[in-house]
């Protein structure tokens, strides 16, 4: 177990802003993922006659929070198998990791398009809480489906940044575990890790925060447990993020750096054409 920094929640009042990762999160996409992944790697082992069967472990081991074709190397590698790599340009229906990768895409975009998605009620409630008390806010995503997402809840607006895996991989910034995307939001909005919070709920995302120092990492136990977010080094864990927000009411708003949003509404971190997106390609656990 990673030894405790003994940082706690009530760094929140003097943070300067916080990163939230998205699926899990901020809204339930994850669920869907989850069936996308299963989906995929169900029919797939059975075509290639491969064991054990694709259970809701394996997507909690090998491929919650990773960039997607990272996913699917990891999963494959757990049975045994190896593929040659492709490109992000595979169709679908080749057995590449990229291809593969491509037909999980597809099959979470079809399952978005059915069900749509909802924010997690708590997490809008401290969303604004935080912007109340002058944080700002973004996105820290290894989905590439990030933006489709945000706009389907109908927040993409609410964000100042995003960084997801379109923006990861045009420019060659490392996924989670590594915690340079975390890293490069922060330098988006001109702040030091220090300066900022990182709000997760898998374990590759907690570990992104703790090895970046940010200056607090919350974890979110939706499928992890308090005890396994808190040993891949999480400061504190809830089950839902509403929890926090007695943290922001009951602080004396006065006492809130009168710095901590530096930016106006018209000075975004944005890269032309929409959030800190940058737009391209498709990759990340979405």
């Amino acid at each position: 177990m990673i030894a405790p920094r003994l940082r706690d929640v009530t760094q929140l009042t003097s943070s300067k802003a916080i990163l939230f990762d998205l699926d899990g999160v901020i809204t339930p996409t994850a669920e869907v993922h989850m069936r996308a992944w299963a989906r995929l790697f169900t029919d797939y082992l059975a075509l290639k006659g491969v064991g054990p069967d694709y259970t809701d472990d394996d997507y909690l081991r090998y491929i919650d929070g990773k960039p997607r074709y990272d996913g699917v190397r990891s999963f494959l590698a757990s049975r045994g198998i190896t593929l040659e790599n492709g490109t992000p340009e595979d169709s679908p229906e080749l057995e590449t990791v990229c291809g593969l990768g491509n037909r999980k895409n597809d099959t979470f975009n079809a399952e978005l398009t059915e069900t749509g998605v909802q924010a997690y009620p708590g997490s809008v409630e401290f969303l604004n809480a935080a912007v109340e008390r002058g944080l700002r806010v973004a996105v820290v995503s290894s989905s590439r489906n990030a933006v489709p997402v945000l706009t389907a809840a109908g927040l993409l607006d609410r964000f100042e940044t995003v960084v997801d895996g379109l923006v990861a991989a045009k420019n060659g910034i490392a996924g989670k575990p590594a915690p340079d995307t975390y890293l490069y939001a922060a330098e988006l909005l001109g702040l030091t890790a220090a300066e900022c919070v990182v709000v997760e709920d898998a374990h590759s995302g907690v570990q992104a925060g703790r090895d970046g120092d940010f200056g607090l990492v919350i974890g979110v136990s939706r499928e992890a447990s308090h005890e396994e977010l808190m040993s891949s080094g999480a400061d504190t864990v809830v089950d839902d993020l509403a929890e926090l927000v007695p943290v922001f009411t009951n602080f004396d708003s006065t006492t809130v750096a009168s710095d901590s949003k530096t930016v106006a509404s018209d000075s975004k971190t944005v890269v032309p054409d929409s959030k800190t997106v940058v737009p391209d390609s498709k990759e990340g656990n979405a």
